[in-house]
């Protein structure tokens, strides 16, 4: 995997935001296990709660596709018309828990990016402890 080219294509991705509230850019770019590229940008909407963050927006392309197995994401985001560097921009709540969801907390990266050459990698674990996902279900008897 070359984070660089994650962290390049995220970055390119704010272009794409549709921020009219916020002005706050973020773009996606999730690589799935075997190698495919899925892009995502925050999506904002006036009634605020159909907003969609980018890291969503990628996954859920990717999910509705077929894809089920990930290794990485790369998440760029800051103010309109901002620079790089930009501030780290890590993943809310609803977007980790989604990962948790589809990802393996012990191997996934999320890829926090200041530049094409500056960023972050933290396992999926580090940035949402305790999570809650598919195998708590089964631990409990539930089968879905």
């Amino acid at each position: 995997m070359d984070r660089k080219i994650l962290a390049r294509k995220a970055l390119d991705m704010r272009k794409f935001s549709y921020a009219p509230y916020s002005g706050f850019r973020v773009g996606a770019a999730l690589l799935t296990a075997d190698g495919k590229l899925y892009t995502g940008c925050n999506i904002e909407n006036a009634a605020y709660t159909p907003t969609n963050c980018a890291e969503r927006t990628a996954f859920f392309k990717a999910v509705s596709e077929g894809e089920r197995n990930f290794q990485a994401i790369a998440i760029a985001g800051g103010p309109e018309g901002a620079k790089e560097p930009l501030e780290l921009c890590s993943p809310c709540g609803v977007c980790r828990q989604v990962m948790m969801e589809f990802c393996d907390p012990e191997t996934f990266e999320v890829i926090l990016v200041r530049s094409e050459e500056e960023y972050q990698v933290y396992l999926l674990k580090e940035l949402f402890p305790q999570g809650f996902g598919p195998g708590n279900l089964k631990e409990s008897g539930d089968r879905r």
